[in-house]
């Protein structure tokens, strides 16, 4: 057995569903650069799209469970924290996801392997072909068993996002708010980079990268956060 098989036998083991569909499975694990060229090959990406429903009933469902008296905008609120493909990603590595990923040898080389972005569209995908081979049970003893330390983490103090800390900063100083703009993008399509700036009316423009627009818009405002707070 080689290392990549053994790597999918205890995915298999840690989340307590053997597959009866193995060409499923495999789809489930595959990456979209392994289809790169010539090749026609299944991957995760329709499976993804139906694990992301999935997971948001199963979030939803809980949440009602856990409080009655919770409101719409609170529930939204901590949904948004249990769904996303960071919270993905952990468990995606809690389960050992990564070992059992197909991707091409260029992905691989670049690191796609440990990429936030990727393990959660992986989980979710995985998620997907769990409730296709063994139903919407399976998928729910996955979710309690595998979200639990998201639960456990959502009375945790919240921090604000560096956009939000930026605009505040803005708005104490009766500054005009941050304004993004993209700048670059390079890479292949399934693993993009995006060079993204950030200005402030009277301040030097600063820029960032980042895996998606919103996640160099983040780093941007951070770093402008850095450079003026450390000037003060």
């Amino acid at each position: 057995m080689n290392a990549r098989a053994a790597a999918v036998a205890e995915l298999e083991r840690r989340i307590g569903v053997p597959f009866r569909d193995r060409e499923l499975l495999e789809r489930a694990l595959t990456h979209a650069s392994v289809g790169d060229g010539a090749r026609a090959v299944g991957h995760y990406e329709r499976l993804e799209f139906l694990g992301d429903r999935v997971l948001n009933l199963l979030a939803a469902e809980r949440l009602m469970a856990l409080d009655d008296k919770a409101r719409e905008g609170q529930m939204s609120r901590l949904l948004a924290a249990l769904v996303n493909f960071h919270a993905c990603a952990r468990v995606a590595r809690r389960i050992g996801l990564p070992d059992a990923l197909r991707l091409s040898a260029s992905a691989t080389k670049i690191g796609a392997r440990a990429l936030d972005s990727v393990l959660g569209d992986a989980c979710e995908a995985l998620i997907g072909a769990i409730y296709i081979d063994a139903g919407l049970e399976a998928a729910r003893t996955f979710f309690l068993t595998f979200w639990e330390e998201e639960f456990a983490d959502l009375d945790a103090p919240t921090i604000k996002d560096p956009k939000t800390q930026l605009q505040e900063w803005a708005q104490a100083r009766g500054l005009p708010l941050p304004a993004y703009g993209l700048v670059g993008r390079s890479g292949p399509d399934h693993a993009p980079q995006f060079v993204v700036q950030v200005t402030i009316e009277g301040f030097e423009a600063e820029q960032a990268e980042g895996r998606s627009k919103q996640e160099a818009e983040k780093a941007a405002a951070m770093t402008m956060l850095l450079k003026r707070e450390g000037s003060q």
